[in-house]
């Protein structure tokens, strides 16, 4: 182990310590997230490109890393990761490897031994800070900022493909979607035609349209955003879940904007504004919708936390998304009936 250092823009340092391979100087936006479970999932997941990943759960790794099909995507994706303890021996019978094994297989840094107490508290009140993660002494000035750049495009399918069968065809824009979305449509007799986030799918036979997960600022992704805008006056169904529900909001009209430290973790209780029911949902976004919607749509679900928009719905036609993940690996799965409603309306 060496000594290292997170250094984040407002001045503020943390130090710990990192393995070899974690040698040199990693840069991206700081984030935390508090799921006390799921940190293979949570690498995995193609919306984390990009961003420093701080674990407020102190132990992580006791579970070691399970096989491929539990992941999220085929790799990891974040810029590095910070943790307050590492498990050193994993304990689980589906274990494939060591979790700091994994990260070194990865070429992912880490830093270790933070007081991962007080940067979280820090992030929480200063919001979400730009940071680089470095072994090596000096100063660093340059920070950039990763949501200035096209993230979707480094993570999104490469071209088109098909998967499953049915009578029924959805098209699936693929933003940086997680392999769990995937798994879920499939469960139902559909075929699913999976395709890069900016093709233009409006001339394609489909029954219905799915648009995925994803990382950055939606307002950067205008041509995806105009062909979800289009597809509106088909009037055909559309699903679209975090990443996706903000393209949809923006293509009918809504306004985004940037929340101070985001939702991320396993444990974000939001309640659906019909039955009143409160939900505890997984979550990863840092952007949201303003609560001024458009004409003839509506707020479906709000966070019980900060009271920001978690799902929004058309008032008559089957269009619907939420910010939330119903797929949500790992866990809850209180919302996947969302999928099913999805299905019953093609």
């Amino acid at each position: 182990m060496i000594p290292s250092v997170l250094k984040l823009k407002d001045g503020s340092e943390f130090k710990g310590s990192s393995p070899q391979n974690s040698q040199g100087t990693y840069f991206g936006e700081v984030v935390f997230t508090t799921g006390m479970t799921g940190y293979v999932e949570s690498l995995t997941d193609p919306s984390y490109i990009g961003q420093i990943l701080c674990f407020t759960y102190p132990l992580i790794g006791n579970y070691g890393v399970p096989d491929k099909k539990y992941w999220e995507s085929k790799k990891i994706h974040v810029a590095g990761v910070v943790i307050g303890e590492a498990s050193h021996e994993e304990s689980h019978y589906e274990s494939q490897s060591p979790f700091l094994k994994w990260l070194e297989s990865q070429n992912v840094p880490v830093i270790m031994g933070v007081d991962t107490r007080r940067l979280t508290k820090t992030l929480r009140e200063e919001g979400s800070l730009l940071g680089i993660l470095t072994t090596e002494k000096g100063k660093h000035s340059t920070f950039h900022n990763p949501n200035d750049d096209n993230l979707v495009s480094k993570v999104t399918i490469s071209e088109k493909a098909t998967y499953g069968s049915g009578s029924k065809r959805v098209i699936a824009l693929d933003c940086g979607m997680k392999e769990s979305q995937m798994r879920y449509l499939l469960d139902f007799p559909i075929e699913v035609i999976r395709v890069p986030y900016d093709y233009n799918f409006l001339e394609d036979a489909y029954d219905g349209l799915f648009i995925s997960n994803g990382p950055g600022d939606p307002q950067i992704y205008s041509k995806t955003i105009e062909h979800v805008k289009q597809a509106l006056k088909n009037k055909k169904p559309i699903f679209g879940i975090c990443l996706g529900m903000q393209l949809l909001a923006l293509a009918a009209g809504a306004k985004s904007y940037k929340l101070p430290y985001g939702h991320r973790g396993q444990n974000q209780p939001c309640m659906d504004l019909k039955t009143k029911k409160c939900y505890i949902t997984s979550q990863n976004h840092g952007y949201a919708i303003k609560k001024d919607l458009p004409n003839h749509w509506e707020a479906s679900f709000i966070n019980l936390n900060d009271h920001s928009v978690e799902g929004v719905r058309h008032k008559t036609h089957p269009f619907f998304s939420v910010q939330f993940h119903p797929e949500a690996h790992g866990g809850p799965l209180d919302t996947h009936f969302l999928f099913e409603e999805f299905y019953q309306s093609l």
